[in-house]
C-alpha cells in the first residue's frame, strides 16, 4: 500500500527500543526522513549502522527534562519541517504502591509523561507553522485496565490519553491531527522479562493466543501518519489481539 510519505520527515522517541525499531524501519520503507532519539550515544551509533547516514540523530535523555528541554530546541532548529512526532519512549520501575519509592514514581511520570509535554510544547508550533501535522503517543493497554505494580506506569500511560484528547481539540482546526495507539503485550525487551508462567497467564487472557509483534503498531502508525486517516483525530486505537475490547 502506498502511503504518499515520500521525504515526510518523522521524529520518533526511544528509536532504539523493539517498538521504535520496528517504526524505524515502516517509515523507511516508505521512503521518509527520520530524526531519531535515543537515551545513549552507544545506542545513537547502533542506530546509525542499521538506519544508515540518510536520516538524523540525536540524544535525548526523557528522565532529564532540562535536556529534553534544550536538545529538542535543538532539534526544532534543525528541522522544522517534521510532518509526524511519534512519542514512543517509555520506561517501566514497578513495585506495589505501598513499598514504592518517591524516585520510582517520579521518574516514571518524567520520562512516559512529563516529556511529552515538553517535545510537543516545541514541535507544536511548526506544525502550526506549516499548517499541518500529525502526533502520536504510544500508551498501553494497562492504561485501561489497570496492573499491581504498576501505578506509576498505569498512571502516566492514561494520563497520556487525556493529554492527546484535549490536545486534539485545540489543534483539530489546524490541520494537525492527534491520536494513541495502546500496545497490549507486544514482543520486546519489556516483555521478554515476564517468566513461562506469567506469559501463558497473559495468553489465556487474549482471543488470539499470541503475542503481537512490534510491526503491529508500526502498522497502524504508518496509517494514522498519511492521508488514508485525514480524518481521524482524538482516538485511541487498541493493538492488544483482543485483551481489551472497549
Amino acid at each position: 500500500m502506498n502511503y504518499n510519505l515520500k521525504n515526510k520527515k518523522v521524529l520518533i522517541t526511544g528509536s532504539s527500543g523493539g517498538i521504535g525499531r520496528a517504526l524505524c524501519h515502516k517509515f523507511i520503507e516508505n521512503d521518509c526522513k527520520l530524526v531519531c532519539t535515543t537515551s545513549s550515544l552507544d545506542k545513537l551509533e547502533i542506530l546509525k549502522k542499521e538506519f544508515g547516514e540518510e536520516h538524523y540523530y540525536y540524544k535525548l535523555d526523557l528522565s532529564n527534562m532540562e535536556e529534553v528541554s534544550s536538545n529538542i530546541k535543538l532539534i526544532t532548529q534543525d528541522h522544522k519541517d517534521i510532518y509526524t512526532l511519534i512519542n514512543n519512549a517509555g520506561s517501566t520501575n514497578d513495585n506495589l504502591f505501598l513499598r514504592m519509592k518517591n524516585d520510582q514514581w517520579n521518574d516514571v511520570i518524567n520520562i512516559n509523561l512529563n516529556s511529552n509535554f515538553y517535545i510537543i510544547k516545541e514541535i507544536l508550533p511548526l506544525m502550526i507553522k506549516n499548517k499541518k501535522g500529525n502526533i502520536l503517543g504510544i500508551s498501553s493497554v494497562v492504561a485501561l485496565t489497570g496492573n499491581p505494580g504498576q501505578a506509576n506506569y498505569t498512571a502516566s500511560k492514561s494520563a497520556m490519553i487525556a493529554m492527546y484528547k484535549s490536545l486534539a481539540l485545540e489543534v483539530g482546526q489546524r490541520n494537525i491531527r492527534v491520536n494513541i495507539i495502546a500496545p497490549g503485550f507486544i514482543k520486546t525487551p519489556m516483555t521478554e522479562k515476564l517468566n513461562d508462567m506469567q506469559v501463558n497467564n497473559i495468553l489465556n487472557k487474549i482471543p488470539l493466543k499470541t503475542l503481537g509483534s512490534p510491526k503491529d503498531i508500526a502498522n497502524i502508525a504508518i496509517f494514522l501518519s498519511s492521508d488514508k486517516a485525514s480524518y481521524i483525530t482524538g482516538q485511541t486505537f487498541h493493538v492488544n489481539g483482543g485483551l481489551l475490547m472497549v
